[in-house]
């Protein structure tokens, strides 16, 4: 009976219980990582695909020509139920991936084989934990080759003015010539300035209606061009933005009410609206910037649903830019919140691009945020109408998004997606309409006071004398 007992037996149960803590820690290491969850966010700018673990990831990359083919080699990766799905998650429709193949490379690796439908410019990093997130490693599939915005603008016009016609027989058109229609597309009438309503007793006042029908029209602007707005939808892909307690996100309701802005904005005969996202994926915030200045948009328009710690905040906002801190407490907290979206949805900070750094750089801005608080003005004003104001001025502090150099931007907070009752309406579709008309009524009334400028050769066309 003596087995154990004793100090001999003691140390003999405790090199026994190292000896399981040892197998046990070995056991673990040769299971490897499991990877938690697999995502894919597929866009024509660029498909990402992002695997989520408790620890960090190491791996290589190999790219192999005919077909076109990148392979990720993880390693220490155990196989599981979220890398054996991914596949799965890959859509026929993707631009860029045609199908992944995942297996057991070799003892402790992991192979990746994505089979791809082009040449492309992958980027691979990897994310530390930040807020829900665990670790992350991110794949960016870029084409080799993106497409000029502003051309593809016009191109779109092209097709939609000539759509319904029999195409004509091929034939070598000399580049001079193609710029010069190219050019005829981007001519539009001048900017209409809003009526005023007509008094109630008009009906009554005949020879005043007849006397304003005699008038003479008004002289036309020596520039007839096309208004480009830049409609951001705000978040998007790895970053969802807010969550509403009935369970929507504000990525979703915000794409929904800046496709309904774009929709008002095209019906206008002097308006194109460009979305800066028109997808379910994540564009780092100094990038949106960039693609507004792109395609030479007037104005920059970024459509956000609030949130805060307690459900009965509500009321509608709008923000401009502060180059001298926040006009609030309120304001400082929300672009801290906001400008954290480059931490949530991953942005990979390896990449160097000097004319963003320069864009950013250039905050000799005091005109544009002027006119940025005109507009601004004019946009809250028009919220009143539908919807209670959260505050009856317009905010500022250091929104990233906003920090375009010669563009007037906003921030619009369209309502509190946290508040229960404003959720509910967020999520209507004759809400989100009413929401999209008003901003562009705001965006019509300022322009009746501030005409834009010409801006570009593509973008404006003198008319002939």
């Amino acid at each position: 009976m003596g087995g154990f007992s004793g100090k001999s037996g003691r140390r003999r149960i405790g090199a026994f219980l190292s000896g399981c803590a040892l197998w046990a820690a070995s056991c673990a290491a040769a299971a490897g990582i499991q990877i938690g969850a697999a995502r894919v966010w597929p866009a024509e700018e660029y498909t990402r695909v992002t695997l989520e673990s408790a620890a960090p990831v190491k791996f290589t990359q190999l790219s192999i020509k005919n077909p076109e083919r990148l392979v990720i080699d993880l390693e220490g990766v155990d196989l599981g139920p979220a890398l054996d799905g991914l596949a799965a998650k890959v859509a026929a429709s993707d631009p860029y991936i045609k199908l992944v193949r995942a297996g057991r490379f070799k003892p402790g690796v992991v192979r990746l084989v994505f089979d791809l439908k082009t040449e492309i410019k992958p980027q691979v990093f990897t994310l530390p934990p930040y807020g829900s997130y665990g670790h992350r490693l991110v794949l960016d599939i870029f084409p080799m080759q993106t497409a000029d915005p502003l051309m593809a603008l016009l191109d779109k016009r092209d097709s939609k003015a000539v759509g319904e016609l029999p195409k004509p027989a091929p034939e070598e058109t000399p580049p001079a010539q193609k710029a010069a229609e190219k050019l005829q597309l981007a001519e539009a009438p001048p900017v209409p300035v809003p009526a005023k309503e007509a008094p109630a007793d008009a009906a009554r006042q005949p020879e005043k209606i007849a006397k304003s029908a005699d008038a003479p029209p008004p002289k036309k602007s020596n520039v007839a061009r096309l208004i480009t707005i830049a409609i951001d939808a705000g978040h998007g892909g790895e970053d969802p933005g807010a969550h509403g307690r009935g369970g929507s996100n504000e990525k979703d309701v915000t794409l929904a009410i800046a496709r309904r802005l774009k929709e008002h904005v095209d019906r206008e005969t002097n308006m194109r609206g460009v979305l800066v996202r028109d997808g379910d994926y994540f564009i780092p915030l100094q990038q949106r910037v960039v693609k507004a200045r792109n395609v030479k948009a007037d104005l920059f328009v970024s459509i956000h649903a609030d949130a805060f710690i307690t459900p009965d905040a509500s009321g509608s906002s709008v923000f401009a830019l502060s180059e001298r801190g926040a006009t609030s407490a309120a304001a400082r907290w929300l672009a801290k919140k906001e400008n954290e979206a480059d931490l949530i949805g991953g942005v990979n900070i390896d990449v160097k691009d000097v004319y963003l750094k320069q864009t950013l750089l250039d905050l000799s801005q005091t005109a544009t945020i002027n006119d940025s608080l005109k507009l601004g003005k004019a946009v809250l004003g028009e919220l009143g109408g539908i919807n209670r104001l959260h505050k009856g001025s317009v905010e500022q502090a250091g929104f990233a998004v906003l920090k375009s150099p010669d563009i007037p931007s906003i921030l619009v907070e369209t309502a509190f997606i946290s508040n229960p009752d404003e959720e509910r309406r967020l999520k209507d579709d004759a809400y989100q309409d009413k929401m999209a008309h008003a901003v562009l009524t705001g965006i019509k009334r300022y322009f009746a006071k501030n005409p834009p400028l010409a801006k570009s050769r593509l973008a404006q066309m003198e008319q002939q004398p």
